[in-house]
């Protein structure tokens, strides 16, 4: 995907294919796409870790969010504020790596 062309990079039904295969190709969209929720959400099943492509009212997304730490605990560092202090979002993270606590809020 990283030697696409920006047309096909800007194609929205291309990108979640790619997105299904490699969830770090949303690396390489257009910005338009790295906003979109559709298209986050389906990087995040794959790998947890594209959450730190997604714009910060993405990172504010519970629903999203809960998707990538699921797939990998550490995505938390990604996460808003307000959501790395929410219980549910903290307790899945850790739950899919220990280690992942580091990344919450100290409120919790």
């Amino acid at each position: 995907f990283t030697h696409a062309s920006m047309e096909l990079r800007a194609d929205k039904e291309i990108v979640l294919e790619a997105a299904k295969q490699d969830g770090r190709a949303i690396f390489y969209t257009c910005a338009g796409l790295q906003e979109d929720k559709e298209t986050l959400l389906e990087a995040v099943k794959w790998h947890g870790w594209a959450l730190r492509f997604a714009s910060p009212s993405l990172r504010n997304n519970k629903g999203l969010v809960l998707e990538a730490v699921k797939q990998h605990g550490w995505a938390l560092k990604f996460a808003s504020e307000r959501l790395r202090a929410d219980r549910e979002i903290v307790v899945e993270a850790a739950r899919q790596n220990g280690t992942a606590l580091r990344y919450a809020s100290t409120e919790l």
